[in-house]
Parts: structure tokens; sequence; C-alpha cells
């Protein structure tokens, strides 16, 4: 039988029944998919730059939150999240009344979980897959080296288009700082708050969930903008 299976393996012109070889779904074509825009304007408003690529870089605290609740409940241990600032938070949810859960987003009152910003900065990581924090991170201001974050634009409804359905989130920059910013890494940051029968519990702080290095610098001239836009898109 061992044989039989390494046999199997090895075996590269092996044929699998049809019904479960879809040649439109193959192991390449991935059915939720992120891309990142990013759009530069001059002074003036003119576009200058238009960078796109495909994001595929959730981070450790994404794949933890997404752990499905019997994970939690089976193994009865709990996941870590570490914070923007290196600080780190136990999260296990359970099925109790008792016991510190997420709560529904909202726009940031009564402690909710909510999208905090999209962080832009002038780092790179060479393993973004253990990011916790954009390695260079640019602040919100208008002093040099700074960029003044604008408020992030978030859709009220998932949309539907053709066999696709999908969402996106968008920041716009302007860079009053007296000097050109070069942008090399980008992250989609939340603000995590855990609670307990409906009262607030915990303040995780920020959170990175989604990160990225730019696969060439984007660069924004002094008084000019830049909006970045990530789009979350799932096919059938």
């Amino acid at each position: 039988m061992v044989m039989m299976i390494g046999e199997g393996i090895n075996n590269i012109n092996i044929e699998f029944p049809k019904s479960v070889c879809d040649e439109r779904k193959d192991i390449d074509s991935s059915t939720f998919k992120v891309y990142l825009i990013a759009i530069v304007k001059d002074p003036n408003g003119n576009i200058i730059q238009i960078h796109r690529q495909k994001s595929h870089s959730p981070t450790p605290n994404f794949i933890g939150l997404l752990l499905p609740l019997i994970w939690f409940n089976y193994n009865n241990i709990s996941y870590t999240i570490t914070n923007t600032g290196g600080n780190t938070y136990s999260y296990e949810p359970q099925l109790a009344v008792s016991v510190a859960c997420i709560s529904y987003p909202s726009t940031g009152t009564n402690c909710p979980t909510y999208l905090a910003m999209i962080q832009v900065g002038s780092g790179s990581q060479p393993n973004p897959s253990t990011a916790t924090s954009l390695a260079a991170p640019i602040s919100n201001g208008s002093g040099t080296g700074q960029l003044l974050y604008g408020a992030i634009s978030i859709p009220s409804n998932i949309t539907a288009s053709g066999s696709s359905t999908y969402f996106y989130i968008a920041q716009t920059y302007n860079n009053q700082s007296g000097g050109t910013i070069n942008i090399t890494e980008v992250g989609v940051i939340l603000n995590l708050y855990t609670s307990v029968s409906g009262a607030c519990s915990t303040n995780a702080g920020q959170v990175l969930v989604w990160y990225d290095v730019l696969s060439s610098a984007i660069s924004i001239p002094n008084g000019g903008s830049l909006t970045i836009y990530y789009t979350f898109m799932v096919n059938p």
C-alpha cells in the first residue's frame, strides 16, 4: 500500500476525474483577491502617477482574528494579538456571556472595533507575513517628513458586478511638508476593542491587519496629494 501511494505521488501524469478538476477554476485562479491602487496628483490637481499592484499580505493578526470559534473552544487556548506598539493581548472568544469578544464595528463609539486608517510608510520588511507594524510609518502632520491624513472612506455596502462582489476602502494624504515624500509601504490598521456583556473590556489599540511593500516607490511632491484604494474582491 505504501508503494502504491508513493508511486501515485511521483507519477506526474496521473489523471483526476473531471468532477474534481474544473479547468475554469484551477489552482492559480484565486477566488479572493485584493488590489492596491495609488493615485498621485501635483499641486494643481493633475494626475502625475498611477500605481497598481496585486496585494497578498494579510498579517498574523488578520489570520488570528479570522480563526473560527470552534478553534478556540476545541483547543481551549487564546490567540496573541500584537499591536503596532509591540504590546500583546490575549484574544479568546467563547460561547458565554462573560468572555471578551469583539464588538460590532462602527465609527468609534461605545468601544467598538473600527477601521482606523490606511497607514503609509517609507520603509520595507523582508517578510511581510510577520509584520505587526510598518517599518517606518509616516506620521500625520505638516512638518518635515509628514503627511496630512484625510478621513478614511468606507462604502456603505458591498457592490455586485457580474460574477464578482467587492468593496473598497480609500484614504487621501496631502503633502505640506516642504519637500517630496517617498512612499514604499502601506498597511491597513484597525483599532481593536473587546467587550464583556456589552461593556468595554480591553482596548488593544491600533492593530495592523494587512501590509504591502510597494513594487516601486511612490513620490508625492510638496503641495501634492496621494489617494490609496484597497479593493477586496470575491469571484465565484
